[in-house]
């Protein structure tokens, strides 16, 4: 079963690929430059900024909370940079057309708060029923 899994993933993997790299070599040539530029560019800032800055909150987290809370913050951290990342094109509103009431319709700040509410309630949660759960006498 699982070899079945592992294939059809290969197979989709490969197609997806393959669609990919299709839909690049019809675009124009300034157009693949710009994606090679972009391309580059996100790797160097993930490399040389956002992965260190990342390994640093990680370890000064570790020295400042309790062992029981590193899951849980770190997984409301990962939940709250993405959500930060996919957010950010809507949130200044720079591309709302003031006679499109389509376009851009929603209160994305609210919503944005509304989610990160909803991850660290969640991260509460969970460090709650860690704890509710903890044997008595067991510090962890």
């Amino acid at each position: 079963m699982i070899t079945a899994v592992r294939a059809a993933l290969l197979a989709a993997g490969i197609w997806l690929g393959w669609y990919g790299i299709a839909a690049l070599l019809e675009l124009a040539r300034p157009d693949l430059i710009s994606v090679a530029l972009w391309f580059a560019a996100g790797i160097l800032v993930h490399d040389a900024v956002f992965a260190p800055l990342c390994a640093a909150a990680g370890v000064g987290a570790r020295r400042v909370l309790p062992a029981a809370w590193w899951a849980p913050v770190a997984c409301g951290a990962v939940c709250t940079v993405t959500l930060v990342l996919v957010a950010l094109p809507v949130l200044r509103r720079g591309g709302a057309i003031p006679d499109n009431p389509s376009s851009l319709d929603r209160d994305y700040p609210l919503g944005l708060g509304i989610a990160l509410a909803v991850v660290w309630a969640l991260v509460l949660t969970a460090l709650l029923l860690r704890r509710a759960r903890k044997p008595a006498g067991v510090d962890r």
